[in-house]
């Protein structure tokens, strides 16, 4: 999902575009789902970033392109193109590994006994709101789980089950989703 304007970000740059450790947020995430499980990799993009679509068509990452209206619309535009189950991530997750992405795929699939191979469950990974707090990190969204704050990842399973699983990291690389300059310097200073 690389559609967003990135206007609390300031600057010229489009958001996907912007650089951590001098290479772009969106390079960061499509090279982490390159190295993990998953087959096939699409840029979510919007009228609202012309550039970060041009950019993944030149490395060969082919673009869905949605209306731009948000996030909820414009992940449900995409689901239409590309079908279910898919892993979907945020552009602005820098920090993401390939580890992460397989984490979320093995947590998805349903283990339960006659399941086909390709059964899954949705799954939103999130990380606790006080992790995000005690790096200086951005916590925009968050929600109660359980008696306990989380905010997601921007990392997720989505598929046709009708629940939704809370998957719970700890992971401080998760926990950086870069929406404003403290949260890039924080995801530079992560990347030492």
């Amino acid at each position: 999902m690389c559609g967003g304007r990135g206007t609390r970000l300031g600057g010229e740059t489009e958001k996907p575009l912007v650089p951590i450790d001098g290479t772009p947020m969106f390079d960061r995430a499509a090279a982490a789902l390159r190295e993990s499980r998953v087959d096939t990799v699409y840029a979510v993009v919007s009228p609202n970033a012309p550039e970060t679509a041009a950019h993944a068509r030149e490395r060969g990452v082919p673009t869905v392109e949605t209306p731009g209206e948000g996030y909820v619309e414009d992940l449900e535009c995409a689901l239409g193109e590309v079908g279910r189950p898919v892993v979907t991530v945020a552009a602005d997750l820098p920090l993401l590994a390939a580890d992460h992405v397989d984490d979320a795929i093995a947590a998805a699939r349903r283990d339960e006994a006659g399941c086909e191979d390709d059964a899954f469950d949705s799954v939103t990974v999130c990380v606790p709101a006080a992790l995000k707090r005690r790096l200086g990190a951005s916590a925009d969204s968050t929600f109660e789980c359980e008696g306990r704050e989380l905010a997601p990842t921007g990392l997720n399973v989505v598929s046709d089950a009708p629940d939704d699983t809370v998957r719970i990291t700890y992971d401080a690389r998760l926990a950086v989703n870069v929406n404003r300059p403290d949260d890039a310097e924080l995801a530079e200073d992560l990347c030492d």
